[in-house]
């Protein structure tokens, strides 16, 4: 994007993201209230934003549509479940290529106890989140099912021993500048 493009962005409203999508302040203040209360009526976000509960609705919608928002869900507290085990688990691969590691995805999708999965650089191929009840669970789990999944060569598990800060899927929305509206409603 030029910098005459940017300026212009910023004159009429609009925040390109790095897909080119356009977002405006309005937007931008739609995605932190649903993140901080899933639950709000639509009239109540559109008091907290500042628009009326039509154009709210519709935008709320569009966020939908065009993959921003990708689902409402209630948030549980492990512990009060029974899940007092919250590990990180790094798995090395046998092997580096593409089939082995489709192999060994699809196998960490399919458990349960998996709560979160990414594929990392550096050191290792895999890094889990894992929850299990207690120690004895996470131990068994370990031997029976991760070591069995197709190509783990080895594996690393740190312990949380607090939790500082969750994710709860609260992302920073602060590299979006709040700017002008850009006339859609």
């Amino acid at each position: 994007m030029s910098e005459r493009e940017i300026q212009e962005n910023a004159i009429s409203g609009i925040t390109r993201t790095s897909e080119g999508i356009d977002l405006d302040r309005y937007d931008i203040a739609i995605l932190g209230e649903l993140q901080r209360d899933g639950r709000l009526s639509n009239a109540e976000l559109a008091t907290r934003i500042g628009l009326s509960a039509a154009p709210t609705w519709r935008r709320v919608k569009r966020l939908e549509e065009e993959g921003y928002i990708t689902g409402y869900r209630a948030e549980i507290d492990r512990r009060r479940i029974g899940l007092g085990v919250f590990a990180f688990v790094r798995i090395d691969a046998e092997r580096n290529n593409a089939a082995a590691t489709q192999a060994l995805e699809d196998g960490i999708r399919a458990l349960p106890e998996v709560v979160a999965c990414h594929y990392i650089s550096g050191t290792g191929t895999f890094e889990l989140q894992v929850v299990t009840t207690d120690l004895d669970a996470y131990s068994r789990w370990a031997r029976d099912t991760l070591f069995k999944l197709p190509n783990v060569k080895d594996m690393h598990t740190s312990f949380s021993l607090g939790e500082v800060k969750s994710a709860g899927s609260v992302w920073p929305l602060t590299h979006l500048p709040l700017t002008h509206l850009r006339g859609r409603t």
